[in-house]
């Protein structure tokens, strides 16, 4: 018996340019994931339209006079049920935050049909997610006794021989048997991102992506400091795939 096709998502457009609005509109339109298109031109008035809770997938341009487009995914995280996000913007110097507040996508403009489409099909697969999965309780033998870890708590999975260290963002690091490469595949739908060949992150942890010379570091937490971690050169196009597609 086939499935039925999941409810078409109700959609908020929302640019202060009217011919950028119009284009989407126009390209949603064509799409047949997509039921019903509000627009606003304004962040405040996107925010009168959200409240109403019937929105599944908003698309919001950045760089609005007013409250942005960050701003008001920042106030979306405070709703009991937010709809999806995807960013759309002439530049992506904003991608990294866009990334800290899961955002589906991060577009730029000029929206391609293609790219839109790859965009409804990732907000579609995380509705379909719907919530995050339970944590999971890691037990790490630590002097002869075995305590216990959560997998949330983890900011960094460190390579070292057979074996791997947990790091958390308490500062305490842990052994576990087991190998990078399996941590990578297992948790990958837990939002953890393998960087190097050597770590894997916990993406809801880094604070902060640094650039200089050439070389990407990830800034994570750890006690009441914080540690570094820097990304490959290979790892580093994963990263930047994750962010947004150009």
């Amino acid at each position: 018996m086939t499935e039925p096709a999941p409810p078409a998502l109700r959609v908020l457009v929302v640019d202060d340019e009217r011919p950028v609005l119009d284009e989407l509109v126009w390209l949603l339109d064509r799409d047949q994931r997509i039921g019903q298109v509000r627009t606003a031109s304004s962040g405040t008035e996107a925010l009168r339209v959200l409240e109403g809770g019937d929105v599944d997938l908003a698309f919001l341009d950045i760089a609005m006079p007013g409250l942005s487009g960050l701003e008001i995914a920042r106030l979306l995280q405070r709703f009991a049920r937010p709809p999806r996000v995807v960013f759309v913007t002439a530049h992506d110097a904003h991608a990294i935050e866009a990334f800290d507040m899961n955002a589906v996508d991060y577009l730029l403009k000029p929206v391609r049909e293609e790219r839109l489409a790859e965009s409804i099909r990732r907000a579609v697969d995380a509705g379909h997610r719907g919530a995050p999965p339970a944590d999971e309780r890691l037990a790490v033998e630590l002097g002869g006794v075995t305590r216990f870890v959560m997998r949330s708590t983890i900011t960094d999975v460190e390579a070292q021989g057979d074996y791997v260290r947990l790091h958390t963002v308490d500062g305490s690091s842990h052994l576990l048997r087991m190998t990078l490469s399996h941590v990578a595949e297992r948790w990958a739908e837990h939002d953890f991102l393998r960087v190097h060949r050597r770590h894997v992150v916990n993406r809801q942890h880094i604070r902060e992506v640094r650039q200089s010379a050439g070389r990407t570091t990830l800034v994570l937490p750890s006690g009441e400091s914080s540690i570094e971690v820097e990304v490959s050169r290979r790892h580093h196009r994963d990263l930047r795939e994750l962010l947004h597609d150009s």
